[in-house]
């Protein structure tokens, strides 16, 4: 028998159609089992973590959602303890089911550090080496020894503290700074439209310390500039290493510093080019 005898059998017809079917079937299970296990079409929008704890999500039951995962803390003494402060994928994303959320909340307690040994060092290098630290600088004190701007002692609310004691991250570090043996002034730096976080860091750079500190229409730290100081920094005025600069502050919400700053021929980014300069030369 031939294979045109067999191609004219009803049987084969028969066998061949089955055949169809079953491959239509298989495919049709192959795919919806495919769709069920990447959930094709099913995504949800992350939500916005911020200022939550992972028992809050969970009471919220995002754990059904997500796969919720704490990967590391950071030490924030302006957020609630526990909270979440950073998250991966960010808000807004969209993802699958189950997809991995990964975590990062504020610890519980702020990290430690080795107290460094600052004496005898300029004094930019000991603020460069405490603030890789996160240790911030309290005052410059300046006292009477023979190397100007050198570091003579480091103290803790007024007690010494010495190098290699284990101390919280985030510790006031006062710095004693010798005068030298000749008078010299310094000039007031421009401080106009910086961050307040800056403003004290900035003055340091330029061996003086922070005064008195006004807050003319918000005390939200972090939307503060400064306004205005005394001594005025277009006055031909100057200081003693070490003297204090009043500073003034207003809201970068609430004042429009672009414009402000046009009055003197400047803007922010003048300001932050002269602050780094002063700070690295």
């Amino acid at each position: 028998m031939g294979f045109f005898y067999f191609l004219g059998r009803k049987k084969f017809y028969i066998h061949f159609l089955i055949a169809i079917v079953l491959a239509i079937v298989l495919l049709w299970a192959a795919l919806y089992s495919l769709n069920i296990f990447t959930r094709h079409g099913e995504v949800y929008i992350v939500p916005d973590f911020s200022g939550l704890t992972v028992a809050e999500l969970e009471e919220q039951n995002y754990d059904d959602f997500f796969d919720l995962r704490v990967i590391d803390s950071i030490y924030d003494k302006n957020a609630g303890k526990g909270s979440i402060i950073q998250q991966h994928p960010l808000a807004g994303s969209k993802v699958k089911q189950g997809r991995h959320i990964f975590l990062t909340i504020v610890s519980e307690m702020p990290e430690t550090v080795i107290m460094p040994n600052l004496k005898n060092l300029s004094l930019r290098q000991a603020l460069v080496t405490l603030e890789s630290m996160e240790l911030p600088v309290g005052s410059l004190d300046y006292v009477n020894y023979f190397a100007r701007n050198a570091v003579v002692d480091q103290t803790i609310d007024g007690e010494p503290i010495e190098p290699g004691t284990e101390i919280l991250k985030g510790t006031s570090i006062d710095l004693a700074v010798g005068k030298g043996d000749l008078h010299i002034s310094v000039a007031v730096p421009i401080l106009i439209a910086l961050k307040k976080s800056d403003v004290k860091k900035a003055l340091h750079y330029a061996y003086l310390n922070v005064g008195r500190e006004y807050f003319l229409d918000s005390s939200d730290s972090s939307h503060l500039r400064a306004y205005k100081t005394d001594p005025d920094p277009f006055s031909d005025e100057s200081l003693k290493l070490g003297e204090k600069v009043d500073v003034w502050y207003r809201s970068d919400e609430n004042f429009d510093f672009d414009n402000y700053l046009k009055q003197f021929n400047l803007d922010s980014l003048v300001i932050e080019t002269l602050i780094r300069q002063n700070i690295i030369e």
